[in-house]
């Protein structure tokens, strides 16, 4: 099952609908097992069930405390990269008169472009704004080279030119975290994979100790599916469900334009 790109509310359904069907299964063969060969003890059967459902928790916890710290480690590229620019920014008033008005509204520019994109949690508008701040970065560079060759020695320059490094450095690094980084398919597969088989032995646990089924299957299926969605919905770089704050992105757009 590709979960990559499906809409939540779709993955939600689709996790509930095989979890039930997993339960239902294991529920049917323990109850033709039961039927045919009494062989199977109650305490066997539900510490086994117990090991799986342990073995899936680990699983969960492993795979959770992955996106988390990668969700943890965006927002404080948010910030970084909000500070950065607002460096370079304030750098760019040692330019020339003919140039620093020009590389305050590109840098300007460039801050609002990275916001509007994300916002939108729109892949192809944040496409299109990384191939517009990339343009920006360039003309931005030619201008710092252009004056830095004017006076090799400036240290003035030298800082300006530092926090553009810095600025396209973290770019690099929002674009890979956010948009490359991913949980690795295998541990996808485990994970699946690891819950059907729990959900199936809690079917057939429930037949093995006689029991008729319970609406409570249901809530757990529930549990498990919601679980398994909000990983993978923190996973996401792109997600209204649990986004990534903005306001320091914003609080820095905002001072750029009250200061003109």
């Amino acid at each position: 099952m590709d979960i990559n790109g499906m809409p939540v509310l779709l993955l939600l359904m689709t996790t509930i609908f095989l979890v039930i069907m997993a339960i239902e299964l294991g529920y049917r063969v323990g109850t033709v097992i039961k039927k045919k060969r009494e062989v199977e003890t109650e305490s066997t059967v539900s510490s086994i069930s117990g090991y799986v459902l342990a073995l899936l928790a680990f699983i969960i916890a492993f795979t959770f405390g992955i996106v988390t710290d990668r969700y943890q480690a965006r927002k404080e590229l948010v910030r970084e990269e909000a500070n950065l620019l607002r460096t370079a920014w304030k750098r760019a008033e040692f330019l020339p008169d003919s140039d620093r008005v020009i590389a305050k509204d590109l840098i300007k520019t460039y801050t609002s472009l990275r916001l509007d994109a994300v916002k939108s949690f729109d892949p192809a508008r944040i496409k299109l704004a990384m191939v517009d701040c990339s343009k920006i970065e360039e003309q931005l560079w030619d201008m710092a080279v252009v004056n830095a060759r004017k006076d090799m020695n400036s240290d003035v320059a030298a800082l300006y030119i530092e926090s553009l490094n810095d600025v396209a450095n973290i770019n690099a690094s929002r674009v890979v975290i956010g948009l490359h980084t991913r949980i690795p398919e295998g541990i996808w597969e485990v994970l699946l994979i690891l819950t059907m088989l729990a959900m199936f032995s809690v079917g057939y646990q429930i037949a093995i100790v006689g029991s008729k089924r319970s609406w409570a299957t249901v809530i757990m299926a529930i549990s498990f599916s919601l679980v398994i969605v909000m990983i993978e919905t923190l996973d996401r770089s792109h997600t209204t469900l649990i986004p990534v704050s903005q306001f320091p992105m914003e609080y820095v757009l905002q001072s750029m334009e009250e200061i003109k």
